[in-house]
């Protein structure tokens, strides 16, 4: 491998499962070393998901040591984590329990309450851009104040998981305006540029504001990496940045102009863009997440996605590219209740069988309808001016299939570009790391990385009768998608 031709910086992606490191040329994009180490998910009792925040860091540690003597190298770090996760800690730094992660949805009750309590939804779009799901934190710390009243007292400190481990390098409590702007207690609307807490909804929950970290500005640093932290193969001193949550750093990842949309498709299916508009919709099914250069972040998410085809494809004992074309199958593959649209308790309906239908077109219903519910998401998302014409950046596990890809282009009407960079969320997060170290805007880093270059597949005619009859049967289903 050629020499880098600019200083060493490092991507961090603390995921659910996973911590990835990646060491990055902050002038080329190029990949220098990466590293990767699991983590433990415990399954709770009913809807608990949690992991310990000390295993966050023995993985960091472990992914880097894997980089080799690049890491130790490189002049830069930061850390793009997945959203809201609750992270407790006592007077210490230590955690007071496990960490709620973002699918643990045991707070549903307590979101009701709070939804009802400030107005209903739309006045929670408009105060804090988004409608708070289960996921969101100000929903799990209710819970825990509920239900493990000891816990929170002896909480003097809340952070998301990005924040703990930048906390952990710095020994300072920060946190940046995107991931901030999952928990449901910050506001956009502050003439700051890190935007604020809104206490009002912290007295609500019983959280005071000198709990949390502090929120940083796009493009300002965290500190430094402290002296003295054993097993961490990094130099101390290296810059650390803000970090941001993973949907952002993906973000960052692509460079992302406004109006640019993204569909993702993974097990969940993600549909987002960047947009100088402050989000407010007020049913819920967009959050309106801020993004980590001062922009926003409108994302909208469906529950059934590769999983859900993947289950059509093996009921019908076929390969998952098995497609046929024809037919006049609708297929809403809700198989687990569904969030876009909001249909919690559904399940999947076929409509349309005939005596010569085949096993293959039954699977092209199945994409279809997954992609129909992304496409409907992706319209709530982009602004009402953004050009329909803009290519679709099509990543996640699905946009390596034929058929995935075939049906999103026929679907939409749109062209589509598959980028070739991967791992996007520590990418992005190098691509912070390098913009603090270097003085430049992270999402111009990524571009001049080239990290959108990929094939790209131009718009075919937009199978407008397919869409008809998905809506109409989404319509007319009432009662047969199941009920409570």
């Amino acid at each position: 491998m050629a020499a880098p031709e600019g200083p060493l910086v490092v991507g961090v992606d603390s995921s659910t499962q996973s911590t990835k490191a990646l060491v990055v040329d902050a002038a080329t994009g190029t990949v220098i070393a990466r590293g990767q180490a699991p983590h433990q998910v415990g399954d709770g009792p009913g809807r608990a998901r949690e992991s310990d925040p000390e295993q966050w860091w023995s993985a960091l540690c472990e992914a880097l040591a894997q980089c080799g003597p690049a890491a130790r190298e490189a002049a830069a770090l930061s850390v793009g984590g997945q959203q809201h996760g609750l992270v407790t800690l006592d007077a210490a730094g230590r955690p007071v329990r496990p960490a709620m992660l973002w699918n643990d949805v045991r707070s549903a009750p307590q979101r009701d309450r709070l939804v009802a309590e400030l107005g209903g939804p739309k006045a929670w779009a408009e105060r804090v851009g988004s409608v708070p799901a289960a996921s969101f934190t100000i929903t799990k710390w209710a819970w825990l104040c509920e239900n493990e009243p000891a816990a929170a007292r002896k909480t003097t400190a809340v952070r998301l998981p990005h924040d703990y481990l930048t906390e952990r390098l710095t020994g300072r409590g920060t946190t940046d305006r995107g991931d901030a702007s999952g928990t449901g207690w910050w506001s956009g609307t502050s003439a700051s540029a890190a935007g604020s807490y809104d206490t009002e909804l912290l007295d609500r929950v019983g959280l005071s504001p000198a709990a949390l970290p502090e929120v940083l500005a796009p493009g300002e640093a965290a500190g430094t990496v402290r002296d003295g932290l054993a097993g961490l193969p990094l130099a101390p001193g290296a810059v650390v940045a803000a970090g941001t949550g993973d949907n952002m750093a993906a973000a960052l990842g692509l460079g992302l102009r406004p109006g640019q949309p993204v569909l993702s498709l993974g097990t969940s299916g993600t549909v987002y863009a960047v947009s100088r508009r402050r989000p407010a919709e007020p049913t819920g099914t967009v959050a309106g997440f801020a993004d980590a250069r001062g922009d926003w972040l409108p994302l909208a998410c469906t529950l059934n996605c590769t999983l859900a085809v993947d289950r059509i494809a093996a009921l019908l004992g076929l390969d998952r590219e098995a497609v046929e074309p024809g037919g006049e199958l609708a297929l809403l593959p809700f198989l687990d209740g569904e969030r876009t649209p909001y249909l919690p308790y559904a399940s999947g309906l076929l409509n349309g069988l005939r005596h010569d239908t085949t096993g293959g077109q039954v699977l092209q219903a199945a994409y279809d309808g997954a992609v129909f519910a992304l496409l409907q998401a992706l319209d709530l998302v982009l602004d009402s001016d953004a050009d329909p014409q803009t290519p679709i950046l099509l990543i996640g596990g699905g946009a390596k299939g034929v058929a995935w890809r075939e049906t999103v282009r026929r679907l939409s009407g749109r062209p589509v570009v598959v980028p070739g960079a991967s791992e996007l969320v520590a990418l992005g997060a190098a691509a912070q790391a390098a913009g603090v170290l270097l003085g430049e805007d992270a999402a111009s880093v990524a571009r001049r990385w080239s990290t959108t270059d990929g094939p790209a597949y131009e718009a075919v005619e937009r199978d407008d009768a397919t869409l008809e009859r998905l809506a109409s049967t989404l319509h007319g289903a009432g009662a047969l998608l199941g009920g409570e």
